[in-house]
């Protein structure tokens, strides 16, 4: 079995995430190569080596740039915050470094599309942390989808909820909170959540055309951790936009913060000719369906409990009926980009891929200024 010597730069909540899934890939899928926690970089070196001796790291480093330069390092993993994620992917491809990267991608698209220079110009494999495609229920719904069996698409609608920024004394920048500084994180829930939303639409209903937005920052002022006093807030804690896809189908699209009860409420739903589905991450192993074409005595909305054998991923995992949750949905984004690896194939969303959606969220945010719809370039 070939190592594959992986270098994480960021020890927080993805950082976990990935790790975890670069520990477990190996003991449920069949794969040529085995991740090897080589090294973690963070800035506090108390913390990286906390970090590295709980999650089974050989080293840590405080400087990324000292971490790319390591010959013994064939993949660096940023899951660091969004403002370095563009010089750190840079410089690995240039390094000839394999480059996974968490999401979005970049600051916005002109960033974005550096990236994707940098990796298609040094051939390296490069993917982005998308990671609910890997839910089994979803990638049940893409291949619904794909067979044609809800027929023609009219309708397309995603939110996802949460609540954690509310309370005006939730500070901006510094760790945890250095998503509300948009020197660091680009933008707010667009960025941050849409994305995901976005992701996955444009993987199951395919391009978005044009979008018409709305933002709302409800805290203008807030202190900021590194200077501890108070500075205007410029990310958005509130988005909505509606768009239209390539195909004809319309879309609703909401992403907020300031959502009372909702710690993470992402649902979406596509409605067609034959059928409809429905999945909800609060119930992450279902997926709700309904076709027209049953026999109308019995028909009705049915839930489907994805985790069976021939249903995706599942048959790596235990007995039918037993469910899985999410942090699988990392670890199988590690075996699929590995057996893309094995085979010479790009593992999906890659860079390129991941660029699409940066496109859209930048229209999104555009349009909320402008008022205006927005038309969305192609990233091919």
């Amino acid at each position: 079995m070939k190592k594959l010597n992986v270098g994480l730069v960021g020890y927080g909540l993805m950082g976990r995430a990935h790790s975890n899934a670069f520990h477990q890939v190996n003991h449920f899928f069949p794969l040529n190569y085995t991740p090897i926690r080589k090294v973690v970089c963070g800035r506090d070196k108390a913390q990286a080596q906390a970090f590295a001796t709980n999650w089974g790291y050989e080293a840590i480093e405080t400087d990324w740039r000292a971490l790319v330069a390591r010959p013994d390092i064939d993949l660096i993993d940023i899951a660091a915050p969004n403002n370095v994620h563009a010089e750190i992917a840079i410089e690995a491809a240039r390094a000839g470094k394999m480059v996974l990267c968490e999401k979005p991608l970049g600051m916005n698209a002109a960033e974005s599309e550096k990236m994707v220079q940098a990796v298609e110009a040094a051939g390296v494999a490069n993917m982005v942390w998308y990671n609910y495609r890997r839910v089994p229920a979803v990638t049940l719904a893409k291949q619904l989808i794909d067979q044609g069996k809800l027929g023609r698409i009219f309708h397309y609608r995603a939110k996802f909820l949460q609540d954690w920024t509310i309370n005006a004394e939730v500070p901006q920048g510094g760790p945890g909170t250095w998503r509300l500084d948009v020197n660091v994180a680009g933008s707010g829930v667009t960025g941050d959540l849409l994305a995901h939303c976005i992701d996955t639409a444009m993987w199951l209903n395919g391009r978005i055309d044009s979008v018409t937005a709305m933002t709302e920052t409800f805290v203008k002022d807030r202190k900021h951790v590194a200077t501890g006093k108070s500075a205007p807030v410029y990310i958005d804690d509130a988005s909505a936009f509606l768009a239209r896809f390539n195909n004809g189908s319309l879309a609703t699209f909401e992403a907020t913060r300031y959502a009372r009860g909702h710690k993470a409420l992402y649902t979406l739903e596509v409605n067609g000719e034959h059928a409809s589905l429905l999945w909800d991450l609060h119930d992450l192993h279902r997926l709700q369906w309904f076709d027209h074409r049953d026999s109308s005595v019995v028909r009705g909305w049915r839930s489907i409990h994805v985790s069976d054998g021939d249903q995706p991923y599942m048959k790596h995992w235990w007995i039918p009926g037993v469910q899985i949750g999410y942090e699988h949905s990392f670890t199988h984004q590690v075996a699929d980009f590995i057996t893309a690896l094995q085979g010479g194939q790009a593992a999906a969303p890659t860079f390129r891929e991941a660029l699409a959606t940066d496109f859209v969220t930048d229209a999104v945010l555009r349009s909320a200024k402008s008022g205006l719809w927005e038309k969305i370039p192609s990233a091919t």
